[in-house]
């Protein structure tokens, strides 16, 4: 299927952006076990929408609102609470999924219920100029956050409590990292879709940890091999006529792989 120009060039450009953003925030996710961050926001988005549906609300607007409320209270809840946060997000993710369904059972016919697949699935074929630009300002605003608070988040990203007692103030550090992560899954969501957001945060940062223990090198190689998967992966959609999502995580699992099978790090039985 041929597609017009504009429309290819918003996609490349679009996949690219999100690829770039999800591996930049895909690094602390991965190195602060926070794994399923991801996954929860994803389903949660899925609530919002579903929410949306049942109340004939805009489905996009309330599933970025139920994506950053959970991004706000996780990190305050988990410290009240004194559980790990992947507790708490195993938690939420259970609540989220349940009232995903509870709204969609309630909403009315069951074609509008695609509306809130969409959010776990995206369309990325559908990235318009606005989209662009929303993409473009996150990156630079995660680019200077990062620059500027690079020494509090490697230092809590190596370990938390050894931070605070070199007397670092971690809470607020860690929650902006939550909170950047929120909105990195509230911004790529309509395009990319909540599952291939969770491959693009994991799978890009996982095959840099395949050659590399230095935070900076990683922080630098992650965002160019999400970017990598996206390219190949936009292309590979558009010559085979498969879904760009699947062939963007597909892509980036082939690039994992590769990075394992060439890692000097296993070669050295080193723990990747």
């Amino acid at each position: 299927m041929m597609l017009p120009p504009g429309i290819v060039m918003n996609t490349i450009i679009g996949a690219s952006l999100a690829s770039v953003v999800c591996s930049m925030i895909g690094v602390f996710i991965v190195r602060m076990n926070l794994s399923s961050m991801g996954f929860c926001m994803s389903h949660a988005a899925f609530a919002g929408a579903a929410l949306g549906l049942a109340v004939s609300r805009d489905p996009f607007a309330l599933a970025l609102g139920m994506a950053m409320a959970v991004a706000l209270i996780l990190g305050p809840v988990a410290d009240k609470a004194r559980l790990q946060a992947d507790v708490v997000l195993g938690i939420m993710f259970s609540l989220t999924m349940a009232l995903a369904l509870l709204f969609l059972s309630i909403v009315p016919g069951s074609v509008v219920s695609s509306t809130a697949l969409s959010v776990l699935w995206g369309s990325v074929l559908g990235i318009t100029t606005t989209d662009l630009i929303r993409l473009l300002v996150l990156m630079l605003a995660l680019l200077v956050v990062i620059f500027l608070f690079y020494k509090e988040f490697f230092a809590i990203m190596l370990d938390r409590k050894l931070a605070e007692e070199s007397g670092i103030n971690t809470k607020p550090f860690y929650y902006a990292i939550l909170f950047l992560c929120g909105v990195t899954v509230s911004v790529s969501l309509k395009l990319i879709g909540g599952l291939l957001i969770f491959a693009l945060m994991v799978n890009p940062v996982s095959s840099a940890y395949q050659f590399s223990h230095d935070m900076r090198w990683i922080m630098l190689i992650s965002p160019l091999i999400g970017l990598a998967s996206s390219i190949s992966g936009t292309a590979a959609s558009l010559y085979f006529d498969i879904p760009v999502g699947s062939s963007i995580a597909i892509m980036s699992v082939a690039i994992f792989l590769v990075s394992v099978a060439l890692s000097p790090k296993r070669r050295r039985g080193q723990k990747c």
